[in-house]
Formats: C-alpha cells, sequence, structure tokens
C-alpha cells in the first residue's frame, strides 16, 4: 500500500501532466490554425498578477515564455472586462485605440496583432488565451475569434483546470 501522503504527490503530478499536456496542445492547434507566430497561455498566479506559462512559437525569435505583464497596465478595470467575457481583437497596435501602456508593452514583445480571450475557471478569470501576429497586421475574421473562444472554453470546462 502507498502511503497517502506520497499518493496525493503522484496524483498532483498526474493532473499537473494531465493540463500541461492540454494547454500545449490546444496553444499548438491555434498557432497552426490561425497561421500566427504566438499562441500563448497568460494565467494569473495571483489577482491582476500573471505570466506567460505557455506558448506555441512559429521560431525561436518570439518566445516570451515567463514574462509578466506590465501591471501598471492590467488593472482591475481591464480584469473586469475580461471577466465579464471581453474579447479584444486588435488588428494593428499602432493604429488602435489603446492606452501608451498597452501599446509600448506589445511592441516590447514584438506583437503587431493580437487576439484576447478570457479563460473563466468557476466564474474567475483564470487566464488570457491570446494570439500574437508579429510580422504584420491581421484582421482577425469571426471564425478566428469563435475557434479562440472555443478553444478557452475548453480549457476552462477540463477537469485537469477546474481543479486547480
Amino acid at each position: 500500500m502507498i502511503d497517502p501522503g506520497l499518493q496525493r504527490v503522484i496524483n498532483r503530478l498526474g493532473a499537473n501532466l494531465s493540463r500541461d499536456f492540454l494547454v500545449q496542445k490546444t496553444t499548438n492547434d491555434l498557432r497552426e490554425f490561425l497561421q500566427v507566430d504566438r499562441v500563448l497561455l497568460y494565467y494569473f498566479v495571483r489577482q491582476w498578477e500573471g505570466r506567460v506559462t505557455f506558448e506555441s512559437l512559429s521560431s525561436s525569435e518570439y518566445s516570451v515564455f515567463g514574462q509578466t505583464g506590465p501591471d501598471e497596465c492590467f488593472n482591475g478595470e481591464y480584469a473586469a472586462l475580461y471577466q465579464a467575457g471581453r474579447i479584444r481583437a486588435i488588428p494593428d497596435i499602432e493604429t488602435e485605440s489603446i492606452s501608451e501602456c498597452h501599446r509600448d508593452f506589445l511592441r516590447h514583445l514584438k506583437v503587431r496583432a493580437n487576439l484576447a480571450v478570457p479563460i473563466l475557471n468557476n466564474g474567475k478569470l483564470w487566464g488570457l488565451l491570446i494570439a500574437h501576429h508579429c510580422q504584420d497586421t491581421r484582421l482577425w475574421s469571426d471564425s478566428d475569434i469563435i475557434l479562440m473562444q472555443k478553444a478557452a472554453k475548453d480549457l476552462a470546462i477540463s477537469p485537469v483546470i477546474r481543479e486547480i
């Protein structure tokens, strides 16, 4: 018989591996389907403080793994919008009406076009699923947005995510 403490560790490791596989597969599939440079999961570690925990890339030069967002840009006001289901499709960060803080942050990440959808877990903003087109502008189609929303919803209802 396995010690109960050890069994909990084994169960947690198994759940983490299942979650990691699901998120990585989702980001890879989205990047390939959307034909973008980067798809990432921005996970909120604490209230409105997050970090890039998964990414799928067209080239390693676009890696932002581990990056944190500019906390002064993403505040309770923005969080409330995403928690209410906001989708943000930006075809060109240079012409979009966004704060300079946000524009500078996206420039730093080499983003030219951005599509962000919320992942809501038990009614709370768990993370953002984000597609970045880095090489050029991009007019996001309705089908692009629907696909990202579906992927975010699938992640949110997955047992390996809901347990976290």
